[in-house]
């Protein structure tokens, strides 16, 4: 008989939690609030690159991709880079404004 396997449920917890921010700032994009919704995003890496260097591998999941040194730069740079271009963007009047 098959059993269900409840110990592997909280190793994608930290997955879930990025990608639930993510989520969220993707809405706020849509919603033509891109700004908030861009530094959402990069809030989102910076929690990945925050839980990929304080979790062990297994319990990181679906984050791990490489190292820990190597994912937690990786996502670190994207984040500030995403949050930075967020953050400097102005004199755009066009409908996302």
């Amino acid at each position: 008989m098959m059993t269900r396997d409840d110990s592997r449920i909280p190793d994608h917890l930290a997955f879930g939690l990025v990608m639930l921010t993510m989520f969220i700032g993707f809405i706020r994009i849509i919603q033509f609030y891109w700004r908030e919704g861009s530094i959402l995003v990069g809030g989102a890496l910076l929690l990945a690159a925050l839980l990929r260097a304080l979790l062990s591998d297994e319990k990181a999941g679906l984050l791990t991709i490489r190292s820990r040194t190597i994912d937690v730069l990786c996502y670190t740079g994207l984040a500030f880079l995403i949050i930075l271009v967020a953050i400097t963007i102005t004199g755009y009047r066009g409908p996302m404004a």
